[in-house]
Order: structure tokens, then C-alpha cells, then sequence
């Protein structure tokens, strides 16, 4: 017969059983102080001069309505820098054509000149995974180690993506090394 020491506890409806962490998050206002610079300059590099602004505004409210929810205070940039990635991914979708072309096209409106404009037109003809690779390492700094993990592949595969978008970029601008 067993003792009472080795009894199994058997739970009864009555225990209460708690599947989530309680989690000590700072302040979020606290988190915009720290990172609004990094979340800013990311959504620029993905998404370019003229939606930057918006990108950057829609990972914050993003950020902000999960924020209660998080289970982890660990890494609370890269988390922020996945939400500002995937929001400036969502505006690239969307600027693709829901209607067919035409050949009738809308007189252009000059608007304000961007910096480096044509810098920014060749890193937008980047395709979406070596734009955002070289974003990933150049504006956010982040090494090649954090960019596999963003991107969901080995570290070897984002230094592949960001050589290759060098590349090209030389390619077209002359290597000026």
C-alpha cells in the first residue's frame, strides 16, 4: 500500500488552473519611448518615404491592442520590429493592382521630391524577402542570427538575401567602395 506522501493529487472541478503567465510589462508608453526611433526608421526602409509614416502609426496601434495580452517581456524590440515588418508587408499587398491596367492612365501630379528617389525605386523592385533582409540589417541593425528569425530562416539564408540585394543594388549604382 502506498503512504500518503506518494498519493497523485487529483484535481477537482473546484481547483482552479491557470494556463496563462502572469507577466510584468512596462508601462507601453514606456515602449514608444525606447523604440519609436527603430519602429520609425524600419517602416521607411519597407515601405519607402511616402507611407513610412503609416506603417510606423499601424504597428504601434497594432502593438498597443496586443500588448495586454503578451505572455513574454522578453524582447519586446524584435516583437515590435516583427508587428512594423509585417505591417509594411500588408501595404505592399495592397499597393498591388485590383483592377485591371488600362491604357488610359491618370495625368501625374507632381508632388514633393523624395530624398534619394531613385535609391528607392531600385530598393523597392527588391523582391519583398531581400528588401526586407537589407532593411532588417542596415535600418534596424539587427545581425544575421535576429534577421533568420524575423524572416523564418537560417542565418546562412539572410546573409544570402542581403549579398544578393547588394548586389543588384551595386550593380545598377556602380560599386562606389
Amino acid at each position: 500500500m502506498r503512504s500518503d506522501s506518494h498519493r497523485r493529487r487529483v484535481l477537482r472541478s473546484t481547483d482552479v488552473v491557470s494556463t496563462k503567465r502572469t507577466v510584468q510589462l512596462p508601462p507601453f508608453q514606456a515602449l514608444v519611448d525606447a523604440h519609436w526611433r527603430e519602429v520609425s526608421r524600419l517602416a521607411h526602409a519597407l515601405a519607402g518615404p511616402t507611407d513610412g509614416d503609416d506603417v510606423a502609426q499601424r504597428a504601434w496601434e497594432k502593438a498597443f491592442a496586443a500588448y495586454p495580452g503578451l505572455t513574454s517581456a522578453k524582447n519586446l524590440r524584435g516583437w515590435l520590429l516583427t508587428i512594423t515588418a509585417r505591417c509594411a508587408t500588408d501595404v505592399h499587398r495592397a499597393r498591388r493592382p485590383q483592377v485591371p491596367l488600362t491604357d488610359d492612365l491618370p495625368v501625374a501630379v507632381d508632388g514633393p521630391e523624395l530624398p534619394d528617389e531613385e535609391l528607392w525605386r531600385a530598393v523597392a523592385r527588391l523582391p519583398e524577402r531581400q528588401r526586407t533582409a537589407v532593411a532588417l540589417k542596415y535600418v534596424a541593425d539587427l545581425d544575421h542570427t535576429a534577421i533568420a528569425a524575423e524572416l523564418g530562416t537560417t542565418p546562412a539564408a539572410s546573409r544570402r538575401l542581403v549579398s544578393d540585394a547588394l548586389a543588384v543594388l551595386r550593380k545598377e549604382f556602380g560599386d562606389h567602395d
